[in-house]
């Protein structure tokens, strides 16, 4: 059996009781980086066996692990933080164990994208999340103008040291629009930043040096806030109120 385990994406404590069961009584672990899941092994005291999978090596490291699973082993596949496959490696080879007839299963947990698009205060019946963007400005314009006039909030992983041509990117491309900016969420000094693009992007340019992984929180095009919905006269009906 291939079980994907989700980790904690900052604070250890957020690991659940059936992910640790779950690296406990597996036979091997394959982790993004041994060095990291090892922090994480050592504090809940388990002693498995760890290969190394991450994007530079999957395609080998991947013909290991399905050989190990073809003999009968179990393997846990684990990222540096969150669920693996989301802008992680891990789509490849849960594909490969499908094809093999590999029974495969999942152990749920923290996602980044999921706790910053809840706490940014946008609309969350519908969202599209998009990952890391390109790295070059004309690249990723085009990567952004794909979902322009899509009425989904929509969501991105950035690298502190693209973030700032990001915001600038997305201000050009979608106008000063309802946004916010999360980092290092369940940590000690978790901040999310919320405000139209501009109000962000100017936080961001009078900053210091920016560390940590953020995720960046669009709204959709034509998307209504709830207080702009008050303000324009929207009724309030007794039924409404619970007293």
């Amino acid at each position: 059996m291939l079980y994907l385990v989700a980790t904690p994406i900052g604070n250890l404590g957020d690991i659940t009781l059936r992910a640790l069961e779950t690296l406990r009584s597996v036979d091997y672990i394959a982790s993004e980086d041994t060095r990291t899941t090892g922090v994480l092994l050592k504090h809940y005291d388990i002693h498995k066996p760890q290969i190394a999978f991450h994007e530079h090596n999957e395609a080998r490291a991947g013909e290991r692990v399905i050989g190990l699973l073809l003999a009968g082993s179990s393997v846990a596949l684990v990222t540096d933080a969150g669920t693996p496959g989301i802008s992680d490696p891990g789509y490849s080879l849960v594909r490969r164990a499908i094809d093999a007839d590999i029974p495969v299963t999942m152990i749920p947990g923290p996602a980044g994208l999921i706790m910053a698009v809840v706490l940014s205060g946008l609309p969350l019946h519908s969202f599209t999340f998009r990952g890391f963007p390109p790295r070059k400005s004309g690249q990723r314009r085009r990567f952004l103008e794909v979902d322009r006039d899509g009425p989904h909030t929509l969501i991105f992983y950035e690298s502190p040291f693209r973030l700032a041509a990001f915001l600038e990117d997305a201000l050009a491309v979608y106008g000063d629009r309802p946004a916010a900016l999360a980092n290092d969420l369940t940590k000690l000094y978790e901040k999310v930043e919320r405000g139209p693009l501009s109000a962000l992007l100017s936080i961001v340019q009078q900053q210091g040096k920016l560390k940590g992984e953020f995720i960046v929180v669009i709204a959709g095009a034509g998307s209504v806030l709830p207080e702009a919905k008050a303000a324009e006269g929207e009724d309030i009906k007794d039924e409404d109120i619970d007293t």
